[in-house]
């Protein structure tokens, strides 16, 4: 534990699983509204499950695992974008999630809007939002087309508007989900920066395929395959036993099928 940490936990889960409805056909989900108190008409894909972590407030962790491991939706748990389907989440501390606000974008509203709607879903009052937001123009860089529907803006663009705002809402844990991945050099550099700022102060859950960013930003990492935390630890160690499985296991396509 590096001395930014403390024994504060700032996220808690136990038994933490999340399962979701595959039907087979398009009237099933009707049938399962109508009748489910007596049958069953849909299969359950198990994303995640029994899901055990902690973390503690000033620690940066990075999250691995390959597509379809369960990576994304235990962050979106974690941040209340779905509920779990069973097990136990505690979460202390404002969330700043970024990829998360960027899903939530009204298209139709200009840029300028979405960042005075973004402000107040992280809980940020209209003034503070105003006295922000020259900073947050000039963070995002998008010049002119701030005054644009978002629904003319490039994946890059919106990633670039939403790291804008997550960065100024004075958040306690910041989550990444490979956010970086969609933005150019620059703002990828501009982004690190000011993780490596934010890490002095804030708690870091950080999903990326890039190993070079989480030896860079994480202190410790999970590794998630089949929707389990196969290994977590110092990140040079996940990262090693990582790379390992990745070029001695083969890759076991049924992680997409639904299994009771």
């Amino acid at each position: 534990m590096s001395s930014s940490t403390s024994s504060e936990v700032v996220v808690r889960a136990r038994h933490l699983g999340k399962a979701y409805q595959l039907y087979a056909r398009r009237g099933d989900w009707l049938k399962q509204v109508m009748f489910g108190w007596w049958k069953t008409y849909y299969k359950p894909f198990w994303v995640l499950r029994d899901v055990d972590l902690d973390v503690y407030r000033g620690e940066s962790i990075g999250i691995l695992g390959r597509n379809g491991c369960g990576k994304s939706t235990l962050l979106q748990v974690i941040c209340g974008m779905t509920l779990p389907s069973n097990g136990e989440l505690r979460v202390n501390g404002r969330i700043a999630p970024v990829l998360a606000l960027g899903a939530t974008f009204d298209a139709e509203l200009s840029g300028r809007e979405n960042i005075m709607i973004g402000g107040a879903v992280m809980g940020l009052k209209r003034t503070q939002i105003l006295q922000k937001f020259d900073s947050i123009a000039e963070f995002a860089g998008i010049g002119d087309y701030m005054e644009q529907p978002v629904k003319h803006y490039s994946v890059g663009m919106r990633t670039r508007l939403a790291f804008a705002i997550c960065a100024h809402v004075e958040a306690d844990i910041l989550v990444v989900d490979e956010a970086l991945a969609v933005g150019d050099a620059a703002f990828q550099r501009k982004c690190l920066d000011w993780i490596d700022s934010f890490r002095k102060t804030g708690t870091l859950l950080f999903v990326s395929h890039s190993v070079v960013e989480v030896r860079r930003l994480c202190t410790r990492a999970i590794w998630i395959e089949d929707g389990r935390i196969r290994a977590h630890g110092e990140a040079n160690d996940v990262i090693r036993a990582y790379h390992r499985a990745l070029a001695m296991e083969k890759d076991d396509v049924h992680r997409f099928s639904a299994r009771a």
